[in-house]
C-alpha cells in the first residue's frame, strides 16, 4: 500500500501547470474560486446520477478545484468526496482516512480504474458495515462491499499511481468511484434498506434537483 502524506499533498495541490496547453472543461462547470468550502450537491441532482467525464486539463483550475475539494470534504466532515459531489461532472475524487496503525492515506485520484474482489456472499453487518454519504447527509445503511480493491489513477502532476487497499480504504474507494460512475450508495442497498433510504430521502424533501448544503452553514451531517 502507498500512504500519501499531508506534506506531499499539499505540495500537489498547490501546482499547477500554467504552460498546459489543453483547453479548460468548460465554463459550466466552474464554481467561484472565491468559495474554499463548496456546496454538496443532494440526491436528486442530475450530476450526481449521471457518469462524469474524464479529466482533459491539468491546469490551475483544477488544482483549485482539488485543494477545494479537500476543505469540503474536512469541513463536512467525511473521509472522501467526488467531484460531482460539489457539481464538477469530472472523474476524480479527494480521500482522507486514518487506519487502525494510524497510516494517513490521503490524496487524489484523477480518471480512475478500480479493480475489486468478489463481495462476500451474506447480509451486510449493521454495526460493521453501515456507510453514509455527504450527497445523503446525516443517513447510514448497512452495504456489503468487496474486501480488497486495486485502485489505478494519477495526480496533479500526472503522476500515475497504484494502491492496493483492504477493509474500509477499499470501501472509501469503492464509494467514491460509484459516484463518477452516476451511482449513490443507495443504488446499491439491499431491498429493506433501500426501501428504508427511499423514505429517508422523501421524508427529508431531498429526490429533486438543485438541493444542497454547505458544510459548517446547514450541519446536515450532525
Amino acid at each position: 500500500p502507498i500512504a500519501v502524506s499531508d506534506e506531499s499533498v499539499t505540495r500537489d495541490v498547490s501546482s499547477g501547470r500554467s504552460d498546459n496547453t489543453q483547453r479548460p472543461y468548460p465554463l459550466r462547470y466552474r464554481y467561484s474560486w472565491r468559495m474554499a468550502v463548496l456546496p454538496i450537491r443532494i440526491t436528486g441532482d442530475p450530476v450526481l446520477h449521471s457518469p462524469a467525464s474524464p479529466v482533459t486539463s491539468f491546469d490551475q483550475t483544477l488544482a483549485a478545484l482539488v485543494s477545494d475539494m479537500y476543505e469540503t470534504m474536512a469541513a463536512a466532515p467525511g473521509v472522501g468526496l467526488a467531484a460531482p459531489q460539489v457539481g464538477v461532472p469530472l472523474r476524480l475524487f479527494v480521500y482522507n482516512w486514518t487506519d487502525d496503525a494510524d497510516t494517513l492515506w490521503r490524496g487524489v485520484a484523477i480518471n480512475p480504474e478500480l479493480w475489486v474482489s468478489p463481495p462476500p456472499i451474506g447480509e451486510a453487518d449493521e454495526e460493521d458495515e453501515s456507510e453514509g454519504c455527504l450527497s445523503i447527509p446525516g443517513e447510514r445503511f448497512p452495504l456489503r462491499r468487496s474486501g480488497l480493491a486495486i485502485l489505478r489513477g494519477v495526480d496533479l502532476e500526472q503522476k500515475p499511481f497504484e494502491i492496493k487497499a483492504e477493509g474500509w480504504l477499499a470501501r472509501i474507494f469503492q464509494h467514491e468511484y460509484d459516484h463518477l460512475d452516476g451511482l449513490l450508495y443507495a443504488d446499491r442497498l439491499e431491498h429493506a434498506h433501500a426501501k428504508a433510504a427511499t423514505k429517508a430521502i422523501r421524508k427529508s424533501g431531498w429526490g429533486t434537483p438543485g438541493q444542497s448544503w454547505l458544510p459548517g452553514v446547514d450541519h446536515l451531517e450532525d
